[in-house]
């Protein structure tokens, strides 16, 4: 609620702003820097898999779809002012973070023969939602028990509240152009909330054209304060809660442990390197400075460099960490133990000994090129280099080239590629080979090192009159793109996005 009423009060005074200017302004024309209201509806569907979850430290299904509806208003105040309302929703279901809680409880027999669902704590967070029925068909092969059987895997979803959530965002900025045009001065002020996390941002920015404009020098700087709700995984959040004796109360009591040959245990499973996180917050400031030249009637240039300061909680709670040097302890059906890192593994799940830990402090330098050639009135060449750099020793490069292609007045093609390539960063290594003296450790493969290929088109159509309308909407533009994308460790996505534009009647 404090966010409305801080987005409500910049409203009201870029609007009183405006009104003064506009009837200081009435007494001499001058075009504005946007005729009229402008409205975009944008929306995208993305989907990916792959077999590295961050949540499984390292292993696991990570199977996730995440859909966008995006609404963007930008408003003319006056002659020089513009206001932009950015407000967009990502919904999106994801198995590997559905994996914090992976346990549900398997049918099990009574000592009369009867089948039954068995409502212990290892089930009331976390029901069965498995894409195969193996795991339950093999109940029948069980010894008759009266005791709870719950079971999870990383390669299948639990159906937990962590499955799925929604991302709100409303992002609202204002520009004043001078008289001359050749001075921009603009401000923003951005919030975002989702179940475990909420952002609170602000920024500003100038920028200032030379030679006819044909020389642009911005310079942007941004805050973004940020705060978590801590969430751990399941079985930390116990010892967490109970101690060294949380396998024999709350959630896990009565429920057989595992060892690495299949053993049955009753205390041995102990994740003594633990504990609750110090920090809750973090914190995002990023100065921004760019250049851009236009070379010659057919040439135009333009560098960019970003000095990005992070600090506090940067490794994510409720994923989870394995130790080499540490026995490993599961939860479920003992005989897919053997299987626990393929798809085979249908119903068993290693206990985590320790959450990511990460530095406290991350500073990143991106530094970047982009050349725009045309060549003809049919052809133009889009380019684009970015070099990239932290203090956690992760290393970047991208490469990426656009070749739109006027098919007509009113249709553009857009075929596009891009390159990326990096090293890892100091603190990662894969599935159960971190050791527990390290101060830092993370088995996420967003931090290791891989190269990706991203391929992808578009089609453009844009109604140069504007004559289609819906109501008050006149039809200016609308944008369809799709892009396919492969990474070195095995992840794949997919993204479907359209757009359409249009300008407000008066």
């Amino acid at each position: 609620m404090k966010y409305f009423y801080s987005i409500l009060f910049i409203f009201s005074s870029v609007l009183s702003f405006a009104q003064t200017e506009s009837q200081d302004s009435s007494r001499v024309y001058k075009k504005k820097v946007l005729e009229a209201v402008e409205v975009d509806f944008l929306m995208s569907f993305y989907s990916q898999n792959g077999q590295h979850s961050a949540v499984g430290g390292g292993v696991g299904s990570e199977k996730l779809k995440d859909n966008t509806p995006t609404l963007v208003v930008n408003i003319p105040l006056g002659n020089d002012d513009v206001l932009t309302v950015d407000a967009g929703i990502s919904a999106y279901s994801s198995a590997s973070s559905s994996n914090v809680n992976p346990f549900y409880t398997l049918p099990v027999k009574t000592q009369s023969g009867s089948t039954i669902i068995v409502q212990t704590g290892a089930s009331q967070t976390g029901a069965a939602n498995l894409e195969t029925s193996a795991a339950v068909d093999d109940v029948d092969d069980d010894p008759v028990s009266t005791g709870p059987k719950p079971i999870g895997s990383p390669w299948y979803a639990s159906s937990g509240a962590s499955k799925s959530d929604a991302l709100k965002s409303l992002n609202v900025s204002y520009a004043h152009s001078s008289d001359d045009r050749n001075e921009i001065i603009s401000v923003n002020m951005a919030v975002s909330k989702e179940y475990d996390y909420s952002s609170l941002g602000f920024g500003a920015g100038y920028t200032r054209l030379f030679n006819q404009q044909n020389t642009e020098l911005s310079i942007k700087g941004s805050a973004y304060l940020d705060q978590w709700l801590v969430i751990y995984p399941t079985e930390l959040n116990e010892y967490r809660l109970y101690g060294d004796d949380f396998l024999n109360s709350g959630y896990f009591n009565g429920v057989e442990v595992y060892d690495q040959d299949m053993n049955v245990t009753s205390d041995a499973y102990n994740p003594s390197a633990f504990s609750s996180m110090s920090k809750t917050n973090r914190n995002s400031y990023t100065a921004s400075l760019s250049f851009s030249q236009v070379l010659s009637k057919n040439l135009q240039m333009s560098v960019f460099m970003d000095l990005i300061l992070q600090s506090g909680l940067l490794s994510t709670p409720y994923q989870r960490v394995y130790f080499k040097d540490r026995p490993n302890y599961y939860i479920g059906q003992s005989s897919d133990i053997e299987y626990y890192e393929t798809t085979k593994n249908n119903g068993v799940y290693h206990l985590a000994d320790d959450v990511e830990r990460l530095p406290d402090t991350r500073f990143k330098i991106p530094i970047g090129l982009r050349l725009n050639y045309y060549f003809n009135e049919i052809i133009t060449f889009r380019t684009y280099y970015r070099y990239y750099k932290d203090d956690w020793e992760l290393e970047a490069q991208t490469a990426s080239i656009e070749m739109p292609i006027k098919l007509s007045q009113k249709f553009t093609f857009y075929p596009s590629y891009r390159y990326y390539t990096q090293t890892k960063a100091d603190y990662f290594a894969p599935y159960n080979t971190h050791f527990s003296s390290e101060q830092y450790y993370t088995s996420d493969y967003d931090l290791s090192t891989f190269n990706s290929k991203s391929i992808g088109f578009g089609v453009s159509y844009t109604d140069i009159f504007t004559s289609f309308k819906i109501f008050r909407l006149a039809l200016k533009k609308i944008d369809l793109r799709y892009q396919n994308y492969k990474r070195s460790d095995k992840l794949k996505s997919n993204i479907f996005s359209f757009g359409f534009s249009f300008v407000v009647d008066k």
